[in-house]
């Protein structure tokens, strides 16, 4: 039985190495590829963000020194990347939020 990978849609931010160390763009990755296959991924690794849309999620990474957030919403078809941030206080920054709400409202329409 053949799998169907979701495609990923990047609309904002990357991982790659720099800023990301290898082994954290390489965990990273490997939750993408998981998402892309279906997998629910639940916390420590992601936790829901409601307060972004419905089906959006933040991946959680912690590398060397940094702690990454790449913050997605699962659709039917996709995972759509609405951004990458290295993570520096307790709380998602309200700039964040209202910048992935504005994203994904022009990728809706």
């Amino acid at each position: 039985m053949t799998q169907i990978s979701k495609v990923v849609v990047w609309l904002r931010g990357e991982v790659k190495t720099p800023p990301f160390s290898s082994k954290a763009r390489v965990e990273m990755g490997v939750l993408l590829r998981c998402l892309q296959q279906g997998e629910q991924i639940r916390l420590p690794c992601s936790r829901p963000m409601p307060s972004i849309g419905l089906r959006c999620h933040e991946l959680r990474v912690q590398d060397e020194d940094k702690i990454w957030r790449l913050v997605y919403r699962i659709d039917r078809d996709a995972i759509v990347i609405l951004e990458v941030f290295q993570k520096t206080t307790q709380k998602t920054p309200q700039q964040v939020i209202r910048a992935c709400q504005q994203r994904l409202k022009q990728y809706d329409s």
